[in-house]
C-alpha cells in the first residue's frame, strides 16, 4: 500500500488523457491508503473517467470504500479528510443509517468523491439490478463502473463482484427493453409543436425518446444504462454490436436539425430500433410501438351540430 506522503505523487504535465487519468489514479491510491486502516475496511477502488483513461483536467475522482458492517463515524471520516488538508465536506449524499452514503472534498484543486457503503448494502444493491431486474435505478452506473474499476486495495473481493456483474442476466436484458420499448409517436405532432410555442416540450419529449431508444439498445446489447449523468454517449454507443447505422451521429443530429429533418429520422429510428428487437427477442410483443408508430393526428373541422329528436 502506497504511503500518503504528498511527495509521493508526481505533478502532471498537460497532455492527453492517459496522463490525467494516470494522476488521478496515483492520487487515489494515495488517498486510500489511511481508509485501508480504518477498522472494517475490506476493499477500495477507484472508477469513472480516471480508471477508464478518459479522464482531463476538469475531471473530479470517483472512488468507493466498502465495510464489512459498519461505516465509520463522522469524526473518523472528519480526521481522515484532515491528513489530506481537506478539513471540510463540499456536500453528502445519502443516509449512513442506510449502510451507504458519498461525500466531496477538495485535495489540491480536485473535487474527491468517495462513497461510503457496507458490503452488504453494495451486495443487495447489485441484487437489485441483477435479480429483482430494477432497470430504473442509478445503480446501473455503478455497476458499470465496478466492471472498469481499479482495485485499490481488497482485490479478490473486487475480483468476485466484477465477475457477478459481468454475467449480464437475459432476464435484465428483457426486462430493459420491455421498459424502454414505450416511444411516444413525437412526429405525429410536428404541426402542434409550431402552432403550440412547444419548444421546451418538444425538447424534454425529444431527450426521453433517444433514453429509451438506448436504453432498449442497451438491453439487446447487455450493456448497464442509466440516463442518470449519461456521458460520453459516443463511446457508450460505439460498445454496442447491435444498433442502428451510423446511430451516434444521428442522434445527436436530432437536436440541431428543424423539425421537418429531426422527426422523420426519429421515427427511423426507432422503426429501425424495434426491427432489431424483433429479430434479437421475437418473444416481446412489438404491436403496441408498432401502433404508435403509425399514428397520425389529423386536424378536426367545425361542422353543424345536431340533436337527435
Amino acid at each position: 500500500m502506497m504511503g500518503y506522503d504528498s511527495n509521493t505523487i508526481s505533478t502532471p504535465d498537460p497532455g492527453d488523457a492517459l496522463t490525467a487519468s494516470r494522476y488521478l489514479t496515483d492520487l487515489a491510491a494515495w488517498i486510500a491508503a489511511p481508509y485501508a486502516e480504518l477498522p472494517g475496511a475490506r476493499a477500495g477502488m477507484v472508477t469513472g473517467s480516471a480508471a477508464k483513461g478518459l479522464a482531463d483536467y476538469y475531471s473530479d475522482l470517483d472512488m468507493t470504500m466498502y465495510y464489512a458492517e459498519t461505516l465509520p463515524t463522522d469524526d473518523t471520516l472528519a480526521e481522515t479528510r484532515r491528513r489530506f488538508g481537506a478539513a471540510e465536506r463540499k456536500w453528502l449524499l445519502g443516509d449512513p443509517a442506510e449502510g451507504s452514503f458519498a461525500e466531496a472534498f477538495d485535495v489540491n484543486g480536485i473535487e474527491v468523491q468517495i462513497g461510503h457503503t457496507t458490503i452488504a448494502a453494495w451486495e443487495a444493491g447489485i441484487d437489485q439490478v441483477l435479480v429483482e431486474l430494477d432497470c430504473a435505478t442509478p445503480l446501473q452506473k455503478a455497476l458499470e463502473g465496478t466492471l472498469a474499476c481499479q482495485a485499490l486495495f481488497g482485490e479478490a473481493l473486487i475480483h468476485r463482484w466484477k465477475e457477478r456483474i459481468a454475467a449480464y442476466p437475459p432476464e435484465l436484458a428483457q426486462a430493459m427493453v420491455r421498459h424502454n420499448l414505450r416511444f411516444f409517436p413525437l412526429w405525429a405532432l410536428e404541426t402542434h409543436f409550431r402552432k403550440w410555442d412547444a419548444t421546451i416540450w418538444y425538447y424534454e419529449t425529444l431527450v426521453e425518446m433517444c433514453q429509451h431508444l438506448v436504453g432498449v439498445l442497451a438491453g439487446l446489447n447487455r450493456l448497464y444504462f442509466t440516463t442518470f449523468q449519461f456521458k460520453r454517449a459516443t463511446r457508450f454507443i460505439e460498445e454496442m454490436s447491435i444498433r442502428p447505422r451510423n446511430l451516434a451521429p444521428r442522434l445527436d443530429a436530432l437536436f440541431r436539425q428543424e423539425l421537418d429533418q429531426a422527426l422523420p429520422e426519429l421515427k427511423a429510428l426507432v422503426t429501425e430500433t424495434v426491427m432489431l428487437v424483433e429479430a434479437e427477442m421475437p418473444d416481446i410483443d412489438t404491436e403496441p410501438v408498432r401502433s404508435r408508430l403509425a399514428r397520425r393526428h389529423a386536424p378536426w373541422q367545425p361542422t353543424q351540430l345536431r340533436m337527435d329528436e
